[in-house]
């Protein structure tokens, strides 16, 4: 290849390369911006519980952080048991409820008037209810 051509292409390459380079930085300063606006968002839930012998409810109530919530409890709940709380950004809304009649226990997750997260007998023991924060998607 010729001095000249090969100069050329050079040159072309390092244009493009910080034409893509430009691109990729902006994609990713977006991609910041909205991890940033996703940690800070807040958002509430709504947990129901219902079932017989209902012993105690644990849940995310939205103090602590999204990797160690604070974990709020009522022991001996009349049902069915309802609580709305205020979580904030990818802090999954949880509840989790323990009952010594498995068989009749129901718990759901309800964001904006729809059930994220629902879970009964004892799928609903093992587990409750933990949905992936709505903020996220």
């Amino acid at each position: 290849m010729k001095r000249t051509v090969r100069t050329a292409v050079s040159a072309l390459a390092a244009a493009g390369l910080a034409l893509g380079l430009g691109a990729c930085s902006e994609a990713a300063e977006k991609a910041v911006d909205q991890v940033d606006k996703t940690v800070t968002e807040s958002y509430e839930v709504t947990y129901e519980v219902g079932g017989k012998s209902v012993e105690t409810i644990e849940f995310h109530a939205g103090d602590g952080s999204a990797m160690a919530p604070k974990v709020e409890s009522e022991k001996k709940p009349t049902t069915p048991w309802k609580k709305t709380v205020k979580l904030h950004g990818i802090m999954p809304p949880a509840v989790m409820p323990v009952s010594l009649d498995p068989a009749s226990l129901t718990c759901k997750v309800i964001y904006q008037g729809k059930v994220i997260k629902e879970s009964k007998g004892e799928q609903a023991m093992a587990g409750g209810c933990v949905a992936v924060s709505p903020v996220v998607g």
